[in-house]
């Protein structure tokens, strides 16, 4: 049974997954378009291809974006479909009738202002074209677009798009990771004579991290979206707050962790008949490495943790991290201090590497956190009070009649 019951498992998991769901909700959207268009439709009437096209392009991967977009994806659409129906009752189709279809199309899609959907002003126009050689009139195009668009707008408020939270969540903890891995490299080359190269081939690493952050807020960014309108989830700003204000953290220290790299590079350079650091100093840093990999890993998984039991462990996890991090760190700064004043060479150096390892322990700091999530909601409330002031003072005046109501005793 075990055997039998571990794929079923794994089917089920994958279709509550974000994109699985999309794309299960895509499909039954374009299915009942079609069969709508098929039932709404006058006979005879060439098959409704329209229909479920548009639902395709209107089912959005969240509502936030349905609700922002699908109204200029509909435009989009009509446009390209008015266009070509016009085309086709003209000329018939040929390169050069098609070549000018897509030039009026895009022409007259930034005539339209339908913004980041010119392109499909032209996709919709070729698409019909040819299909509606054999339409009687380009009113049933308008129809089965507006059928589509109806089905695939009222779909995604009936039922919610998924949340792409988790993916977002998965994201920020394979960054967390890869920073985490980096740490643990760099105190495992720092013993020793360590090759230039060897420490620049680690800076390129640490400048790919910008790379990583970007696909990060991407994702993130979908989130946000998936959570913006979204019936099914409570205390949306809080979900936003807390990975955006998480991300932002990670961003700042994979800079100083590029900084911190180029640090142990310039050392490298300076020092390439020698030991990178005396052996004591060394051991120690390959400890403190060790402890702030750890503390990156658990901030991620503290910031992408939802159930309240997890997410108190892995901030103790967190805390337990950065206090043996400062531990190591000032007993890193005592033996580089004495080795400073036996070999005053690139002192400065030492400065800068102890700076930027109090930097990333600063902004990994739980109490600095919380108080960055809070001055961030403040903000957001703040922004949404300027932008809606009436709406704001009225909910005011209900909270306070509903405290100051007298409670009547059964």
């Amino acid at each position: 049974m075990p055997g039998v019951s571990a794929p079923v498992v794994k089917l089920v998991q994958r279709t509550t997954e974000p994109a699985a769901a999309q794309v299960l909700r895509s499909t039954t959207a374009a299915v009942i378009s079609f069969v709508v268009a098929e039932w709404a439709l006058p006979d005879p009437h060439p098959a409704p291809l329209t229909a479920p096209l548009t639902a395709l392009l209107v089912v959005q991967v969240t509502l936030y974006a349905t609700l922002t977009t699908g109204i200029r994806r509909v435009n989009a659409v009509v446009v390209g479909v008015l266009i070509a129906s016009g085309f086709s009752s003209l000329v018939g189709l040929s390169w050069w009738s098609l070549g000018l279809t897509i030039f009026t199309s895009l022409l007259i899609g930034r005539l339209v202002r339908v913004n980041e959907f010119v392109p499909e002003v032209a996709i919709s126009a070729m698409l019909v074209l040819g299909v509606s050689q054999v339409a009687d009139t380009a009113l049933e195009r308008v129809y089965e677009t507006l059928i589509g668009a109806g089905v695939g707008l009222l779909f995604n408020l009936l039922f919610a798009p998924p949340v792409w939270v988790q993916t977002a969540g998965a994201s920020i903890g394979g960054l967390g990771k890869r920073m985490g891995r980096m740490f643990q490299a760099l105190g495992e080359e720092i013993e020793g004579n360590q090759p230039v190269g060897e420490a620049a081939a680690r800076l390129h690493e640490a400048r790919r991290l910008d790379h990583d952050i970007v696909e990060v807020d991407a994702s993130l960014r979908q989130a946000e979206e998936s959570l913006t309108l979204n019936p099914r989830v409570r205390q949306r700003v809080l979900h936003r707050v807390v990975l955006r204000t998480g991300l932002d953290t990670l961003e700042i220290c994979a800079v100083v962790l590029r900084v911190l790299t180029r640090t142990l590079t310039d050392l490298a350079k300076a020092r390439t008949e020698e030991e990178l650091f005396p052996q004591d100093v060394a051991v120690s840093l390959r400890e403190l490495f060790g402890h702030m990999s750890d503390a990156v890993e658990g901030f991620a998984v503290m910031i992408t943790t939802p159930i309240a039991a997890s997410g108190e462990e892995a901030e103790e996890r967190l805390a337990e991290a950065l206090v043996r991090s400062r531990e190591t760190r000032d007993r890193v700064a005592d033996l580089l201090l004495e080795d400073v004043q036996e070999h005053p060479r690139q002192w400065q150096l030492h400065g800068a590497l102890l700076a930027e390892v109090d930097r990333i322990l600063d902004e990994l700091d739980i109490d600095k956190r919380t108080e960055r999530i809070f001055e961030e909601l403040d903000r957001r409330s703040a922004q949404l009070h300027e932008r809606h002031p009436r709406l704001q003072a009225a909910l005011r005046r209900l909270r306070g009649a509903t405290r100051s109501r007298p409670r009547t005793e059964g």
